[in-house]
């Protein structure tokens, strides 16, 4: 019995500076901006694991490989072709590695152009990958354990005491 659990947020290209996008023409690049609409993915997983689908929110297209390592939108994504193992790197990057032609990485140029999956390899700077939240994300729709940032204060360092400013300037 397995629960699917589905995650909206953006995947940042190492190399492109940019966001993977689907395209309502079917195409898949990496060229969208921080908050765009096609950048914008819904990431589902059926098992407890890091077997991943990738879906464009606003066009409903899965990115998929096919047989040549060229990424494509499909609207149906139940193919092993269309499913992806997530790695996490040494460096906090993802690679994305196709489940159904091993050792085939998603990747990106710098320009931002799908690179063909059978010259990647998982160390290639073009096959690395960040998860974002997109812009606008509101809080309220964050789910349990999810990280929030600390409410700290932050004190000025004196570089001298190496105290901060406060204690510094309190009576002995």
């Amino acid at each position: 019995m397995s629960r699917r659990l589905t995650r909206t947020y953006q995947l940042y290209s190492r190399t492109s500076g940019k966001h993977v996008q689907v395209l309502a023409n079917k195409r898949v690049n990496a060229n969208g901006d921080d908050g765009a609409v096609y950048a914008k993915l819904e990431v589902e997983t059926d098992s407890f694991g890091s077997r991943i689908r990738i879906k464009g929110v606003k066009t409903g297209y899965y990115i998929c490989m096919n047989k040549r390592g060229k990424l494509i939108g499909k609207r149906k994504g139940r193919g092993k072709d269309c499913i992806f193992t997530e790695i996490v790197l040494e460096n906090n990057y993802t690679a994305l590695q196709n489940a159904k032609y091993e050792g085939w990485y998603m990747a990106f140029t710098r320009k931002g152009r799908p690179k063909k999956a059978s010259k990647t390899k998982q160390h290639q700077r073009e096959a690395h990958f960040m998860k974002r939240l997109p812009r606008g994300h509101l809080l309220s729709e964050r789910r349990p354990f999810d990280v929030l940032p600390l409410a700290v204060p932050v004190h000025s360092l004196n570089k001298r005491t190496k105290l901060p400013h406060q204690q510094r300037s309190a009576p002995r």
